[in-house]
């Protein structure tokens, strides 16, 4: 869509924004803990940082949400006992991520993922932003809690999700498109830090009750592919002689 029909449909965009934030149903968090340990084998620490997504909003506990899926098929893909911390927060962009972890310290790991980048289009933070943000996110859990390598969900198809009018749902989802693309160009710039394409069946019964969210279904394949990246992305080829 051009910038000026983007303009043209601002009055309409706007209200149709607030209706849907009014009539949106408020779901919780993902009950259950937000660190532990699973698996045998060689330690590997990893944490995970991002918005509702992360938080495993849609679903009632952790066991079910993005943390569960991506530990426990990490576990067995890697042969490694996973010690895994959350860090996230409902409604954050990659900047309040940023301050996020600055304020909670996370404990030190090896590896980060980062599920982050609704939030930004919701605030239309322009793209360009959004990646310096993301560096600087990265640039920080390098220095300061020793992570090697950080791995970033991609966005998802904001253009499916049920609960989004038109032409609102076209206009947010040319937004998370257009993110997403400078996000994995921006990754490839970089050998500290990897974008990880999940293709994604999303219709209504794959969604949370709010037609917004991640269900179970969701988080199950995306902890899987961001599971299997890691495995034998990150940590298999690293430990080939």
């Amino acid at each position: 869509m051009s910038l000026a029909l983007k303009l043209a449909l601002a009055p309409l965009l706007v209200a149709q924004a607030l209706n849907t934030k009014r009539r949106a149903p408020v779901l919780p968090e993902a009950d259950g803990p937000r660190e532990g340990r699973v698996g045998e084998g060689e330690r590997l620490s990893l944490l995970i940082v991002g918005d509702s997504s992360a938080a495993g909003v849609g679903v009632r506990t952790q066991h079910d949400a993005l943390a569960g899926h991506l530990t426990r098929t990490l576990a067995q893909a890697a042969q490694r006992s996973v010690h895994w911390q959350l860090l996230a927060k409902s409604g954050i962009t990659t900047a309040q991520a940023l301050e996020l972890v600055r304020q909670t310290r996370p404990t030190p790991a090896d590896i980060a993922v980062a599920v982050l980048g609704v939030n930004d289009v919701i605030d239309q933070v322009p793209s360009h932003r959004a990646v310096q943000q993301r560096a600087a996110l990265a640039d920080w859990l390098r220095e300061s809690a020793g992570v090697r390598h950080v791995v970033f969900a991609p966005l998802p198809p904001v253009h499916r999700f049920p609960l989004l009018p038109q032409p609102l749902r076209r206009v947010m989802g040319d937004d998370a498109r257009r993110h997403d693309q400078a996000m994995a160009r921006w990754a490839t710039t970089r050998d500290d830090v990897s974008h990880v394409p999940i293709p994604l069946s999303l219709g209504p019964e794959h969604m949370a009750d709010d037609g917004f969210h991640p269900g179970e279904p969701v988080y199950r394949a995306c902890g899987e592919a961001l599971a299997a990246y890691i495995a034998e992305r990150l940590i298999t080829l690293e430990t080939r002689p």
